[in-house]
């Protein structure tokens, strides 16, 4: 365990009360994380017949689900930051996931140059969470909260972990992309050892949040994030539970992973063991807990334990972990705000996890960062049951890794039921290339309204021009040395591996 002291940003610290609580009995918070854990991937959306998640269904039973919840980013490290600042990807920068890699990058830029197969150069993503930033572990203590991080970080190793960014406690202080080694015991996390042969990082990670939980006085209000390590590769699990799911496994279904099916399984009983934390020290009245994915499930490695299946499907949402489609952003959600979330409760509200960042701090008496821009919305009126006043919100992903429906370096725009997807000068002569689908009706979003719909295509893209610009984010550009003849549109949406088998219609 490591423990340091930081100083948070300046801000606005208003009593220490929540708008359920009195000032003698502030609200805590437990912030839920997954990662990789798909919209298909709980009970939560009558989506699976296969994975078993009664712990998070015990958790929606106290709050409000979130159906059109949204990451910031298909990938995980960019979507992290925005939870942690209140800010889009394409305001500060982070866009893809190498914050564990040597390079120290503090500002996005463009690239020097891009292979002739590709239309546009692409930006550099930031790879470490700046300590200027007044994050959520800053503010928090700020105001007189204790915290603590569990779990998975992947924002920066010292002097860029959670100990610079707020939080008192940091286990197991890793700051590499999923568990060290393996998800069971032996791991090969430094300065972290198992207590038992075979132990599951996320038992004991859970063990650990409860301790810590159990060890802050009953007076002192606190902040944990719980950031799991669920279900992100390495895929292995406890073996029983594998040879449980085994057995149920559906050949016609899409999810036919028994070690990820276990992997959830693990992934759940952890939720559970900080529902009965919270539950025995009598705090479930003034606790809020927060839980959503930080992109969506992975439909492009294979687990070769199970036959080379890929780990799940996200179906019916298009795409999935890495692409800007429905199945890489649209992911699980719960909020539990007592006396705020009716228990129980369904929202069809557009949210993002960016507007985590204002919603805690505003609902926790917490005054915003001064001179600090927030892309994040309060989500309070949709927690009462109400209507978000908001016009749009944007997914920047300027980046084109050759997965299951893949695109090249895009943006997306969700307003109501609209959904515009633009590909950065895509189009004949560097224009950009579009492709508009109407969620209601398509939710797989296998019909582009592109060509029907041009002035709905022009007004949604205004708004992505408007984002562009107010958070000057650093986009693609055209590559000089791009050569047609190389450049194969019929390839977009497929992998890379069957490249070969791709036609013309898919790139439309």
């Amino acid at each position: 365990m490591k423990i340091a002291c930081t100083t948070a940003a300046a801000a606005v610290v208003l009593p220490l009360t929540g708008i359920a609580g009195a000032a003698d009995d502030p609200m805590n918070v437990v912030f839920i994380l997954a990662d990789d854990l798909g919209w298909s991937d709980t009970t939560l959306y009558a989506t699976t017949s296969l994975y078993q998640t009664p712990n998070i269904e015990r958790l929606a039973k106290r709050g409000m689900t979130f159906s059109r919840a949204y990451s910031n980013s298909p990938l995980c490290s960019p979507t992290r930051a925005s939870i942690m600042t209140g800010q889009t990807p394409a305001r500060h920068g982070s866009t893809t996931p190498g914050h564990h890699l040597p390079e120290v990058r503090m500002k996005a830029s463009l690239a020097l140059s891009a292979k002739p197969a590709q239309k546009v150069i692409a930006p550099r993503s930031v790879t470490r969470l700046d300590t200027a930033f007044p994050t959520l572990g800053k503010l928090m203590k700020n105001a007189g909260y204790r915290t603590a991080h569990f779990g998975k970080w992947h924002l920066g190793p010292e002097p860029y972990s959670p100990l610079q960014h707020g939080f008192d406690v940091d286990i197991p202080h890793h700051p590499g992309p999923g568990p060290a080694g393996s998800f069971v015991a032996p791991w090969k996390f430094r300065n972290f050892k198992a207590n038992y042969p075979r132990e599951h990082i996320e038992d004991r990670m859970a063990e650990e949040a409860v301790k810590w939980m159990s060890s802050v006085p009953g007076d002192k209000p606190f902040y944990t994030n719980y950031w799991q390590f669920s279900v992100h590769a390495p895929f292995d699990a406890k073996k029983k539970l594998i040879e449980k799911y085994r057995k149920k496994i559906d050949p016609k279904s899409p999810q036919k992973s028994p070690t990820y099916a276990a992997m959830v399984h693990s992934l759940d009983d952890a939720i559970g063991s900080l529902l009965d934390a919270v539950d025995k020290k009598g705090i479930a009245e003034n606790t809020v807990i927060v839980f959503i994915s930080d992109n969506g499930g992975n439909m492009y490695n294979r687990i070769a334990a199970d036959g080379g299946v890929t780990p799940t499907s996200n179906a019916p949402l298009r795409g999935g972990k890495a692409t800007i489609f429905e199945g890489g952003i649209r992911v699980p959600c719960i909020v539990v705000w007592p006396g705020l979330a009716k228990p129980g409760s369904r929202s069809n509200e557009i949210i993002q996890a960016s507007d985590f960042y204002p919603t805690l701090l505003n609902g926790l008496g917490i005054g915003l960062p001064k001179n600090h821009t927030v892309d994040g919305i309060d989500i309070m009126p949709a927690l009462k049951g109400g209507k978000l006043d908001r016009e749009a919100i944007f997914t920047y992903f300027p980046h084109s890794p050759p997965v299951p429906d893949w695109l090249p370096p895009s943006m997306s725009v969700h307003s109501g039921d609209w959904k515009l997807i633009r590909i950065f000068h895509g189009g004949e002569n560097g224009a950009h290339d579009y492709r508009l689908y109407n969620l209601a009706d398509d939710i797989g979003e296998k019909n582009n309204l592109a060509a029907s719909h041009p002035e709905k295509v022009k007004i949604l893209d205004r708004m992505i021009a408007s984002h562009i610009k107010e958070t000057k984010a650093v986009v693609p550009q055209p590559n000089p040395n791009f050569d047609p003849k190389l450049y194969h549109p019929e390839r977009i949406g497929l992998p890379a591996g069957q490249w070969a088998l791709g036609k013309k219609s898919r790139g439309k």
